[in-house]
């Protein structure tokens, strides 16, 4: 079999591996940024090299755990766990100890960048990140879309759809494990983004807010959004400071307080647990000048 991302699949494992390409319509097209093709694959005990491409690629952990070398740099990345892949023809390669599955969605378009941003990565190297659920579902819907219809037009208004599902799920705008999230809550997410994540709430404060006993809440928060309320007010903080961080310029103690941590070094233990680099060492990365190119560092002009 042929993958657009695993350079080798062997055979017993070839019917674990499913993949498709989309052929986007001319309104698709018009949006800037699609999905270029997307897939799932099982892999086993070993080392497995990737093939080089020229899209920016999201890749999921759904089960078990994975280091991914990347030119020289190890990132590890257990169940729920993502980062994107920058195009290019660095060496790539995974290894796993145990049975891991992972999904794969390949970006195209001239703002797939902007898309990467808005999901919280650098675009030169691959970053650590957390998946909210919702995420994970939409992007299994993705591949099994992708796949029922690969090579053709036929899904392209759906797809769109699902991507910016994802889009949204990722900036904590409403979007559901299933179809819509109740209104009880959506109004305490909405809520949570109306002071952009500045506030802290209590888990009995979010319950106030839906009118539905702590508990209560607790377990439609859970069955809706699919993790804890205090889970889901953590990942939209770290994701609100990154974008501080990397886009406004504001210092490790300005971007924690903005998200409500006064204290910088509470604020830094959790933004690496979370992000998996600390605050500074992201300012860093992202001050990189070529972070805002397709992965691969221009060439030095000859003298």
């Amino acid at each position: 079999m042929h993958s657009y991302l695993l350079k080798e699949i062997p055979d017993h494992l070839a019917a674990l591996a499913v993949e498709g390409y989309h052929k986007p319509g001319s309104l698709t097209q018009a949006s800037g940024a699609w999905i270029h093709s997307a897939g799932s694959f099982v892999l086993e005990k070993g080392t497995w090299p990737l093939n080089p491409h020229d899209q920016w690629v999201w890749l999921a952990v759904e089960k078990g755990n994975i280091v991914l070398l990347w030119d020289n740099h190890e990132l590890a990345l257990s169940a729920g766990s993502t980062c994107f892949l920058p195009g290019g023809d660095k060496r790539c390669e995974i290894s796993t100890e145990e049975d891991t599955r992972c999904l794969w969605i390949a970006l195209e378009g001239p703002l797939s960048p902007m898309v990467v941003r808005k999901m919280g990565a650098l675009l030169h190297m691959p970053l650590k990140q957390g998946a909210l659920p919702s995420q994970i579902y939409l992007a299994e819907q993705i591949v099994q879309v992708i796949v029922r219809h690969s090579g053709t037009a036929d899904a392209t208004y759906q797809l769109q759809h699902l991507l910016y599902g994802m889009i949204a799920s990722h900036w904590g705008q409403p979007v559901a494990m299933d179809a819509m999230l109740s209104h009880e809550i959506a109004k305490v997410v909405d809520m949570l983004r109306a002071n952009q994540y500045k506030d802290n709430f209590s888990l009995a404060d979010m319950a106030a807010i839906s009118r539905m006993p702590m508990e209560t809440f607790r377990k439609r928060f859970v069955a809706e959004v699919g993790m804890p309320p205090l889970s889901y007010v953590l990942h939209c903080k770290m994701e609100r400071a990154k974008e501080l961080l990397r886009d406004q310029n504001c210092s490790v103690r300005q971007a924690g307080a903005e998200v409500g941590m006064q204290d910088p070094y509470h604020f830094s233990k959790q933004f690496k647990h979370i992000v998996g680099i600390s605050p500074s060492a992201f300012m860093k990365q992202a001050s990189v000048p070529n972070a805002t190119i397709r992965g691969v560092a221009p060439k030095a002009k000859k003298k």
